[in-house]
């Protein structure tokens, strides 16, 4: 991995990027593993235009590889007078990760993903047969089944939409499809506005790629942007920024049903 990892910005993918928005003047979020001075490595995601890195973010999760250092911070940054943040993949899944973007200042939050379709406790989830993917064209139906239901986008669709709604912002969410490896993913790639609405969704079984239009005025139309009004923060101050203790869960079970 540390062979494979940059520095950020000096590195040659970052630079080849900027070198392509320079081209194409347009601004390019992509991921790629870092390591700094001392080779340390972070999952990363970078934000850059002509002008070159505009920002970089550290997953601040990476729970699955140990080798893997945390990222300390949130990013918020600026395109096209949009205020802008980032969190990857599971940072998402922690809720505080993305009210606390919100109360710096993000109005967009992009969430570059791999997920779904892998075994978890939760009802309906599992790994989906790569036999489907490589028969998609002849028989697209039950791979869409697949895709669609609880080992997929039924899943993402009990939270995604209410990051956005929750917090009145807009969503701008990637994910991979087709084969990583050994395991198929589903894609969906999809842009939710701050009433939880999906604007648009890649839906074709490959490559694609999909656009919306975003409007200001739905971040103060959107019910998200009352509720943050709405904050007491003296009531739950020292309550969120307490640690949590897995006992706490489990404190009404049983001693013989506890895990």
């Amino acid at each position: 991995m540390l062979a494979l990892a940059e520095p950020v910005p000096e590195g040659q993918s970052v630079q080849t990027l900027i070198r392509i928005a320079r081209d194409s003047n347009i601004t390019i979020l992509a991921g790629l593993f870092e390591k700094d001075a001392e080779d340390r490595l972070y999952k990363a995601c970078v934000c850059v235009n002509g002008g070159g890195l505009v920002a970089s973010f550290r997953k601040l999760h990476p729970f699955i590889n140990p080798h893997l250092t945390p990222g300390d911070r949130y990013v918020v940054f600026d395109i096209h007078g949009w205020k802008c943040g980032i969190l990857v993949c599971y940072d998402n899944n922690v809720i505080e990760n993305v009210r606390a973007s919100v109360l710096l200042g993000a109005q967009i939050i992009f969430m570059p993903h791999v997920t779904m379709c892998t075994p978890s406790t939760r009802p309906g989830a599992g790994f989906v047969d790569p036999a489907l993917w490589h028969n998609r064209k002849e028989d697209p139906t039950s791979l869409r089944l697949e895709f669609s239901g609880m080992k997929g986008r039924a899943w993402l669709m009990k939270w995604l939409p209410a990051r956005a709604y929750d917090n009145g912002i807009y969503v701008v969410f990637s994910n991979a499809i087709g084969m990583d490896d050994d395991q198929l993913k589903n894609g969906c790639s999809m842009i939710i506005d701050p009433f939880g609405d999906i604007l648009t969704e890649c839906a074709e079984l490959g490559d694609d790629v999909s656009t919306a239009l975003c409007t200001p005025a739905k971040l103060t139309e959107a019910g998200g942007y009352r509720y943050l009004q709405a904050r007491r923060p003296e009531l739950y101050r020292d309550i969120i920024g307490k640690e949590h203790r897995a006992e706490q869960n489990v404190s009404w079970l049983k001693p013989n049903q506890r895990p």
